[in-house]
């Protein structure tokens, strides 16, 4: 597990963003920030499962580069 925590990497982080993101507006209807999850839409294109899939591809193929 610790191959694929690794804060001190800019490419972990860069895949933890859009993880982050497309979780905040998948449970949008859970939080009611309606506006927050419409401007993260609008910021980015994409809707919350390609983000989620985005963050998780970006963490697994860090991990596996290891």
């Amino acid at each position: 597990m610790n191959k694929y925590i690794k804060p001190s990497s800019l490419t972990w982080w860069a895949s933890l963003s859009p993880l982050v993101c497309g979780a905040f507006m998948a449970s949008e209807p859970l939080h009611g920030l309606t506006g927050v999850a419409d401007s993260l839409y609008n910021a980015t294109g994409a809707t919350a499962p390609v983000l989620i899939n985005a963050g998780l591809v970006g963490i697994g193929v860090r991990g596996a580069m290891e």
